[in-house]
């Protein structure tokens, strides 16, 4: 697709057994301590909604700054508060990871297996496996829980979609997993996955929503070419998207196409979302009251998080390396060919919106223990702040300063893997032909428009204002 075109976004069309089970989907702000949960309500669990389209544009967050009062709930909070009535008698799977906790920090695992209206009978591990202590990139083999005794199906191992004997003794299978609002993280691509098998073969699923940690009004990037579509970019979806793990369960389960399943199992596919309550857009995740509980080993923080967003593309091929292994994970940049201080004088010159770079020395970071001197990045105005809009001015920048155009260099495979997750082929053949001299901010002010356009035609799956 050429960067001029505009991206063309499916419209919906109904006829899945969809039901939003949101705890209140207007509810307040976000709290600075948990709370305890409201009393059981009485009344029946409501049937199939869409949300209300917003009327005005939303405002933008001012900065994640202290939360307001109030508090959320997460969805594995309200399945609690509502007496877990999708699961009552039935064989549940549970497919989760170590963020998947209640607000008080209590695993999933273990809130399912105490209750006894339903039987928990497996569980179900993403990359990094039910603990997160697997390592990125690394198949995890199946196994049996030392400490539940219960069936754990890798889904990152030989199969990265359930295969119907895993899927044989259960009648419904609840997702819970964090996500980190960012098309290439791997989460959202299993429970696409798990999605297809569970509706090929006619079993439940029950979607536990979680808050989009950088936020419901950030969108930016590339949207997919579907050259590109793969486990590290499953979904249709400019590459900061703006929606939770629930929205984007019931833009797969309701936008034909996303899923790659037949109409007919489409249609007849039961999804159920349990939303928060108490979590809107505005809402970034220092301002909900939770805790961060790491999603994978090399995101510990929120600020992990944002920095997953602004480097991990400009990281890919160039030379530049993010900050993994330090205290400052995909925050600190540094580059072979690239001293210290011409790194940061040459960041902030660009002026980049909502940015700064800051030098930044890490002792024993660097090759054979030495020091790593590098640039921290900080984001100074939320508002202004373009998440993706660092990683291509580190691809031009990497383009300039090597002898030899590194992306023209590439193996295929090493090309492969980029466009998998940057995701635009017009950018990879301007970089590969331009190098030095490719148009950034061409490319960066399409996008943007871009994924202005899908937050606008994807409201209609929006869950909170």
């Amino acid at each position: 697709m050429g960067v001029s075109a505009v991206f063309k976004w499916f419209s919906i069309i109904g006829g899945v057994a969809l039901a939003a089970v949101a705890g209140g989907c207007a509810g307040g702000a976000g709290g600075a301590a948990p709370s305890p949960p409201p009393a059981r309500p009485s009344a029946p669990l409501p049937g199939p909604t869409t949300p209300t389209p917003a009327t005005r544009p939303p405002t933008a967050p001012t900065a994640p700054t202290a939360p307001a009062a109030g508090g959320v709930l997460l969805g594995i909070d309200v399945l609690e508060q509502q007496g877990f009535a999708p699961l009552v008698g039935k064989r549940v799977g549970l497919l989760t990871h170590p963020a998947g906790v209640n607000r008080q920090g209590v695993s999933t695992i273990d809130v399912l297996r105490r209750d006894r209206r339903f039987r928990l009978v497996a569980l179900f591990g993403p990359e990094h496996g039910i603990y997160g202590n697997e390592r990125a990139d690394v198949p995890v083999p199946d196994q049996v829980d030392a400490r539940t005794g219960l069936p754990v199906y890798s889904l990152y191992g030989p199969y990265r979609k359930p295969t119907p004997a895993m899927l044989r003794n259960i009648d419904v299978l609840v997702i819970d997993l964090q996500d980190v609002g960012v098309r290439s993280y791997t989460y959202v691509s299993c429970m696409r996955y798990a999605m297809e098998a569970c509706f090929e073969r006619g079993v439940e699923v029950v979607v536990l929503d979680r808050p989009n940690p950088l936020g419901g009004l950030k969108v930016s990037g590339p949207p997919l070419d579907a050259t590109w579509m793969s486990y590290v970019g499953a979904f249709p979806v400019p590459y900061v998207h703006g929606l939770t793990i629930g929205e984007l369960a019931r833009f797969a389960a309701m936008e034909p196409g996303v899923l790659k399943v037949s109409e007919a199992v489409r249609r007849q596919g039961r999804l159920t979302i349990v939303g928060m309550q108490g979590w809107q857009r505005r809402l970034l995740w220092p301002q909900t009251g939770l805790r961060w509980v790491p999603t994978s080993p090399n995101v510990p923080t929120f600020d992990a998080v944002a920095g997953y967003a602004m480097t991990g593309l400009g990281a890919q091929l160039g030379g530049f390396r993010h900050g993994v292994g330090t205290p400052y994970p995909f925050r600190l940049l540094s580059h072979t060919a690239i001293p210290q201080a011409a790194l940061a004088a040459e960041l902030n010159r660009r002026g980049l919106g909502g940015l700064r770079f800051v030098p930044q020395t890490v002792p024993g970071a660097g090759p054979g223990g030495a020091a790593l001197a590098g640039v921290r990045v900080e984001i100074v105005d939320w508002n202004a702040w373009r998440p993706t809009e660092l990683s291509f001015h580190m691809m031009q920048l990497a383009a300039a300063r090597a002898p030899r155009n590194p992306f023209a260099a590439a193996t295929r495979g090493q090309a492969d893997l980029f466009n998998k997750h940057v995701g635009s082929t017009a950018w990879w053949e301007a970089l590969v032909r331009d190098g030095a001299r490719v148009d950034v901010a061409r490319f960066v002010t399409a996008w943007e428009a871009q994924a202005r356009t899908f937050q606008q035609a994807s409201r209609r799956y929006w869950l909170y204002p």
